[in-house]
């Protein structure tokens, strides 16, 4: 058992006090963790847009202050009553969505919604008593995603926490904990391209860049990227794609522009930007008969998807995903075995790498569009 177990741990933690404000290294006090949670030393942490949207807290619920961070690597440090599966020393991926394996959803083939862990971005509080296990002079401090591992410390919920083999390198396999999985799942788990069909990709990002990647695993005989950022095209050449539209660029809708370049639209699509013109036009520039677009991004609390009907009824489809349907406990494991087995490039996609006390940083490279992802180095 650790010598900490029990106890409350101080640690620095990048504290949002204020959104949009920079994030400030702040000592914290992190309690121990409650039934079924485990508390996590968290190792590397990167920086997913996510983070940035919900500290931006723009078209969000605003909760400060507040901890960001869920797309990281660590080790269990202590364990709380009831856990069974984990135990101090393990090495772990902290997951945003959770699997109890129990309820209706866990034990359908067809689902990762978990009825009790399933992502939930407005909960600052622990699920066990309603209350924050991050505190700084008294002053409740609210979780993000049930993971916040801007931390050197954190408690997440047994159930949103994957064990993994210790041997992988824990830089590396942290992105596997969201961007990667989400984008490369959207592609092979839910618009499930067959050999040869032609995919459009809405947004170049890390999770639109890992859905790219999906559709050239899976042997797309085209894949065309989709973005506002021309700068963003030749880099997503390695992850794939085969043309580039940038909407800015055509007097015309971007859905009509793709119909006309593929004969009628693509077979999929991923949208992976959040916002609900690229959704749209997503589901608008597939062909019909046949056409599957997948939804990736978080959009706005306000915004609504508006198409023809017309679109469903000559046989148009439109699917939504979360974590690219992978169950967190089952089904991450298997992806970092298969990036230790060199089939699974995760390398492309780190590009930056910052000490914690340097966090600000990260978030600039992504505010400026440099980065995919910039890895941060606890304890540095």
């Amino acid at each position: 058992m650790s010598s900490t177990a029990g106890q409350v741990i101080k640690c620095k933690a990048a504290v949002a006090w204020e959104a949009g404000k920079p994030l400030v290294i702040e000592e914290v006090e992190v309690a121990p963790p409650q039934e079924n949670e485990v508390r996590l030393k968290i190792l590397f942490t990167a920086l997913c847009h996510s983070d940035v949207y919900f500290w931006e807290a723009k078209g969000q619920k605003p909760l400060f202050p507040r901890i960001f961070g869920h797309e990281a690597a660590g080790i269990v440090e202590s364990v709380g009553k009831g856990v069974t599966e984990l135990k101090p020393g393990d090495h772990v991926l902290p997951i945003f969505t959770g699997e109890c394996k129990e309820c209706r959803h866990c034990k359908s083939a067809e689902s990762n919604l978990c009825e009790t862990l399933r992502f939930d971005n407005d909960r600052g509080h622990m699920l066990a008593d309603g209350k924050t296990r991050f505190s700084k002079n008294g002053q409740p401090i609210y979780h993000f995603l049930g993971t916040s591992t801007f931390s050197e410390y954190t408690v997440s919920h047994a159930g949103c926490v994957a064990k993994i083999n210790p041997e992988a390198p824990l830089d590396k396999v942290c992105v596997l904990s969201c961007g990667v999985s989400t984008g490369m799942g959207a592609t092979l788990n839910v618009a499930k391209p067959q050999k040869g069909q032609t995919v459009a990709v809405f947004g170049l990002g890390a999770v639109g860049l890992a859905a790219c990647e999906g559709a050239r695993m899976a042997g797309a005989s085209r894949i065309i990227g989709v973005d506002l950022n021309p700068a963003r095209f030749d880099r997503a050449k390695n992850f794939g794609v085969t043309e580039f539209v940038n909407p800015k660029d055509h007097d015309k809708p971007v859905q009509q522009v793709i119909a006309e370049m593929t004969d009628g639209g693509v077979d999929r699509a991923v949208e992976c930007t959040g916002s609900f013109q690229a959704m749209i036009s997503a589901f608008e520039c597939v062909h019909d008969g046949w056409g599957l677009a997948v939804l990736v991004g978080v959009p706005s609390k306000d915004d609504a998807f508006m198409t023809n009907p017309m679109n469903f009824l000559n046989e148009r489809t439109v699917k939504g995903t979360i974590f690219g349907n992978y169950r967190p406990r089952t089904d991450i494991p298997a992806r970092v075995e298969k990036y230790m087995n060199k089939e699974l490039e995760l390398d492309k996609f780190i590009t930056h790498s910052v000490p914690f006390s340097e966090i600000n940083k990260a978030f600039d490279y992504m505010l400026k569009g440099e980065s995919l992802r910039c890895v941060i180095r606890m304890g540095a």
